[in-house]
């Protein structure tokens, strides 16, 4: 009875989450990260009873025919969703709660070759973003949100949002934020600090100014055209 209640979970996750989702028939003959959310549940349970060598052999054939790969030890709460999920890797102690969604590229993955937790703790309710890597035995916290392509290698707290490599906090909250629109304004970490320093050496130079002490702006480096006269295209 729990597996099927997890099953119609994570049916339900994609035609709720994803506006490309054309009702529940749909998802069940297109998503390739339904059919590998069901697959690992039965081959989890294989897993469970002490089967050995099967349990490998059959994640590595869902592996080739959906582009996901998680092993069988990985536990995974109700209502997963992988959206698209080409090239997402999820390792042997990952422990995955409910309510998660992964993208396409997503690596859960560990830093140690030794015995033992490796892997990360996904918290319920977390949304990593495509390509993004979350790395070794650290938690990432309810509600959380990992950016496209960031790279997490320290505990994430609940309901903050990080990017960048390493990923960084560029929002946090007390509480999930549900957005009604389509998110256009993307956190840019490093452009927000290289426009605060931008401000500061600006507010320097005024007070150079005020004290009288000349300034001068940066000007770029000229090149010397005369190295490529001899240089004839290649093309």
């Amino acid at each position: 009875m729990g597996f099927l209640i997890d099953v119609l979970a994570d049916l339900r996750a994609p035609v709720v989450h994803d506006p490309a989702a054309n009702g529940p028939l749909d998802v069940i003959l297109s998503y390739p990260g339904f059919h590998a959310i069901v697959a690992h549940r039965i081959i989890h349970a294989i897993y469970g009873m002490g089967v050995p060598l099967l349990p490998r052999f059959l994640s590595s054939l869902v592996r080739s025919a959906t582009g996901i790969e998680i092993h069988p030890a990985v536990r995974i709460g109700k209502g997963f969703f992988v959206d698209h999920g080409m090239g997402v890797v999820i390792g042997e102690t990952v422990e995955i709660g409910s309510g998660v969604t992964l993208y396409q590229g997503v690596t859960l993955g560990g830093t140690s070759l030794g015995h033992g937790k490796r892997h990360p703790t996904i918290c319920n309710g977390v949304v990593v973003g495509g390509n993004a890597s979350v790395l070794g035995a650290i938690t990432v916290g309810e509600g959380a949100h990992v950016g496209a392509g960031s790279v997490v290698v320290r505990d994430v707290a609940p309901y903050t949002t990080v990017v960048g490599v390493p990923a960084r906090v560029v929002n946090e909250g007390t509480k999930p934020v549900v957005a009604s629109t389509t998110l256009v304004d993307m956190p840019d970490p490093t452009g927000a600090i290289i426009q605060q320093l931008a401000e500061r050496v600006e507010l320097l130079e005024n007070k150079l100014a005020e004290l009288g002490a000349p300034t001068q702006p940066v000007r770029a480096p000229q090149i010397n055209s005369a190295i490529f006269d001899d240089v004839s295209p290649s093309i």
